[in-house]
């Protein structure tokens, strides 16, 4: 372990630097601008955010092939707008425009936004489409608008190249310099032939389309390779998909330099220590297992804010991490790097993205110490979790494995609302294991990007036999979701919540009334902490 200086968090993980041809993705504040990556990733392009301050040099030392503006919730005519890059358009760089960014295309090249006398919100079926941008769509292809400016006159040497019956410019191009530029969202689903549309962009504009899973890990392995030598890697793992696809990464890159670590905090699902344990020496990883409850219930005690547990999970983690480290250092020599399997969503919604707010902190971003005496190595960093998924596949993970649900690295410290207890961990432990173990059974689980239980302080009245009792109420929440960024709450059959509504209260005393959450993400977050 390093005892000189301290290091901070570095960004590690793939770059387009790394691969043959990217798109960087210039966020001017959509909420949509990581579906827009998200969506140019699954046509085979590796798609990258930066910010819509960044200089023309820090978005060409990325080397991209194109770029896309995002969209935003401002006006171009206000004061203190964002406003184009200079020097960007004399870069030649194909581009593709998205509402704001279309209308920032105008107003930069001379055109004219003006305040729409008929608003645009939601639904929208384009008209005199005129473009290869268009090919393969559909003749009645509805796509969704959001928009309250519209271009009213074009720049030099564009045309209009479709319409609605409300936006006489829908969409614009300049051919010439592969200029094209959107008034709608294709990146969303409401937009019904927005793939095709952004796929025919990525036809005109050359991309070979190579980011495929294969590639993915040849990339990761050459950069973890190249950024750690012949250096030693902790890799705090956890069981869950993540971490567990990152061990086995690790092992086929730097073979024995890999110390794989597995906390037991005692905030584990029923029966993980075991599974976990089982499964990962398996796959041939040479775990070793710490027992840390004790550390880790010391550190949450009277602690009720979610975010003060977060910070106190994320020190005890290192603190933990440290000691094993110095006990393996007398044996295998010095340890370096830190692995984490942290993911892009935890990096935005940890305030890590570009112009984000800080949503909550993720224990292994927001919740890190500022002196960490390990290097960090994250090599997921700037990836989805279905794209780690399909890591995982390549990689020789058994599918009951790497098709597990997302479980947060706290555990079930932020599924415990309110302070810390190992009786109230014990309560939500039998809960969990009854709800995910019948999701399973009734074959509900396959389908459902993330379910899981949470103990609240709420006790109410109930009657169990002729007494009356005073347990806790639970809630249950499960969510349908592509990569965890936005999620809707999955609607199980009645029958099924009060099945498990009633094998709940029948099995755990200690509750008394069961409810289930219908709050999509957002407004909420798919965690209640």
């Amino acid at each position: 372990m390093n005892s000189a200086s301290a290091h901070t968090a570095s960004i590690t993980g793939i770059t387009s630097k790394s691969i043959s041809e990217s798109i960087v993705v210039l966020d001017y504040g959509s909420q949509y601008t990581q579906l827009i990556v998200r969506r140019l990733r699954e046509l085979g392009v590796f798609a990258i955010i930066m910010p819509h301050t960044a200089s023309l040099q820090e978005i060409l030392e990325n080397q991209p092939k194109a770029l896309v503006f995002s969209g935003g919730p401002t006006s171009v005519y206000d004061e203190g707008a964002p406003a184009i890059i200079e020097g960007l358009f004399e870069s030649d760089l194909p581009t593709l425009a998205i509402c704001y960014g279309m209308q920032l295309v105008a107003h930069s090249l001379d055109g004219e936004v003006t305040a729409s006398s008929h608003k645009e919100y939601g639904k929208a079926v384009l008209t005199e489409r005129r473009s290869a941008l268009f090919d393969g769509v559909d003749s009645e292809s509805v796509v969704w608008m959001s928009h309250g400016d519209s271009v009213t006159t074009l720049p030099s040497g564009f045309e209009v190249i479709a319409s609605t019956a409300d936006t006489a410019v829908a969409a614009m191009a300049n051919t010439n310099k592969n200029i094209f530029c959107l008034q709608f969202h294709p990146e969303v689903q409401h937009s019904q032939d927005g793939q095709k549309i952004l796929e025919n962009f990525l036809e005109l504009t050359g991309f070979s389309r190579t980011w495929q899973a294969e590639h993915i890990v040849e990339s990761l392995i050459a950069d973890v390779q190249a950024q750690v030598g012949d250096k030693n890697v902790l890799l705090g793992i956890s069981g869950g998909v993540d971490s567990s696809t990152l061990g086995l990464l690790l092992h086929k890159a730097i073979g024995e330099q890999l110390l794989p670590v597995f906390v037991d905090n005692g905030l584990l699902r029923q029966g993980e220590l075991e599974l976990v344990s089982q499964s990962l020496r398996s796959l041939g990883l040479p775990l070793h297992v710490v027992d840390a409850k004790e550390q880790f219930y010391k550190a949450l005690a009277g602690v009720t804010d979610p975010e003060q547990k977060r910070k106190a999970i994320g020190k005890t983690f290192i603190d933990v991490f440290s000691e094993k480290a110095r006990d393996l250092e007398k044996t295998v020599g010095e340890i370096s790097f830190l692995a984490q399997g942290t993911l892009y969503p935890d990096v935005v919604e940890s305030a890590g993205g570009h112009g984000a707010a800080n949503i909550k902190s993720h224990h292994n971003v927001g919740g890190l110490p500022d002196d960490l005496s390990f290097e960090l190595l994250e090599p997921f960093r700037t990836l989805f979790k279905d794209e780690v998924r399909e890591i995982a596949a390549k990689l020789g993970m058994p599918p009951a494995m790497k098709n597990r649900h997302p479980f947060p690295g706290p555990g079930l410290a932020i599924r415990c609302l309110g302070d810390i207890t190992a009786e109230k961990i014990d309560i939500l432990q039998r809960v969990d294991n009854i709800f995910i173990t019948m999701l399973i059974e009734r074959d509900l689980y396959g389908s459902t990007w993330q379910a899981l239980a949470v103990l609240t302080p709420l006790r109410t009245v109930g009657v169990v036999g002729d007494g009356r009792s005073y347990g806790y109420t639970v809630a249950l929440r499960a969510v349908s979701s592509i990569d965890g960024m936005t999620a809707d709450w999955t609607r199980f059959p009645h029958e099924f919540l009060a099945d498990v509504s009633n094998a709940i209260t029948n099995q755990v005393p200690e509750v008394s009334r069961v409810v289930y959450d219908i709050t999509s993400k957002p407004p909420g977050t798919i965690e209640w902490e």
